[in-house]
């Protein structure tokens, strides 16, 4: 009997590691390229970087010595006021990542059954299997719509508990609609909508307000993405008055750090100007797409966050990753059956649109 064998849970000896997207030092030494020739679109990260005042926060703050707020008070004050939600409504972690853990570390119980509707973020599945969940699929429609009917039976059939749905979704970028959220809550399941790049949709395509209103609906949120610190890790939830008591119980006393707290509360401060970098981005994504339509072997998915999926036809989608990425252009590509033919373009600059799109035709 191996030591793994003898002392580990059986689902974590047998688990996939979850692959994360290589930092950019890294990727510059494989490549052989220095770190300024790469055109890094492959994690949906914020080219602009951090706002200024994000930036004069971490120098000024003298504090880094002392343990961090458990509580993040004054951070939870600041996205109550960006929210319109009540504090006692957010809890903060070391990004939405941790939250999803913690949520499903709070609700599952061994072989408990969680819907994940693919293709989607990678982390809801991985995260079930550490919990000793079972993790039950539910493709999209050949549009990567939701299959609702699938939904529903899946809830009925699996007796399952939490359900996780992205808005707009990742990789395809598509939005959810009120009347099939409305639809869902409806079931027995504790739906967890991930908002992870809701700045990017447009004003009124979230779902905060509607936690007041259903005790089986979570949203989680990031500043990763729209204030450009993936790099902090620093996440929030926003969850009904029973399960925010849960989460405190189990959260790690000091989960965000001191920096982490003072960026997201000075970025909050200075949302104008991140928003206006948003706008900046999303403007660059509706040039790009139809540029990308240009490249007759690819065909752009529309999207409503900061990416664009892509078809692949007539060629390998992993070969045109790999070709690029030895230019130092770096893209993502998915293993798995449902995107083996799909690329996914982050939206940079538009210097560095330019960049791909010049490679992209000489493919």
């Amino acid at each position: 009997m191996t030591l793994a064998a003898r002392w580990l849970r059986t689902e974590i000896a047998d688990l996939e590691p979850y692959t994360p997207i290589l930092p950019l030092d890294v990727l510059a030494r494989r490549l052989g390229l220095p770190v300024e020739r790469l055109v890094k679109l492959d994690a949906n990260e914020n080219p602009y970087g951090p706002s200024p005042a994000a930036l004069t926060a971490l120098t000024s703050e003298h504090h880094y010595h002392i343990y961090p707020d458990p509580g993040h008070t004054a951070l939870r004050q600041a996205l109550a006021r960006y929210t319109g939600q009540p504090a006692e409504a957010l809890v903060c972690g070391a990004g939405a990542d941790e939250l999803i853990d913690m949520i499903l570390r709070l609700c599952l119980n061994p072989g408990d059954a969680v819907i994940d509707c693919q293709p989607t973020f990678g982390m809801y599945r991985f995260d079930t299997q550490v919990c000793g969940g079972r993790v039950i699929t539910v493709p999209r429609r050949a549009a990567f719509e939701l299959d609702l009917d699938a939904i529903e039976a899946a809830a009925a059939t699996s007796q399952a508990k939490v359900l996780f749905l992205t808005s707009p979704n990742n990789p395809t970028g598509n939005l959810l609609a009120p009347d099939e959220l409305e639809r869902l809550l409806r079931l027995p399941l504790l739906v967890v909508v991930d908002e992870a790049y809701i700045e990017f949709a447009g004003v009124g395509q979230g779902f905060a307000e509607w936690v007041a209103r259903y005790e089986n609906l979570v949203i989680l949120r990031t500043f990763s993405k729209w204030a450009g610190l993936a790099g902090l890790r620093v996440g929030y939830a926003l969850v009904p008055g029973w399960l925010a008591e849960h989460l405190w119980k189990i959260k790690q006393p000091y989960n965000v750090s001191v920096a982490a707290q003072a960026a997201a509360v000075a970025s909050l401060e200075d949302r104008q100007l991140l928003l206006e970098r948003v706008a900046r981005l999303v403007n660059e994504r509706e040039r790009l797409l139809p540029l990308l339509a240009e490249v007759f072997w690819l065909h752009p998915q529309p999207s409503a966050a900061n990416f664009i999926l892509c078809r692949v036809e007539g060629r390998s989608a992993r070969e045109v990753k790999t070709t690029l990425e030895q230019q130092g252009i770096l893209v993502r590509y998915y293993h798995t059956s449902l995107l083996r033919d799909y690329i996914r373009i982050s939206i940079g600059t538009p210097a560095q649109s330019e960049i791909l799109l010049e490679a992209l035709h000489r493919l």
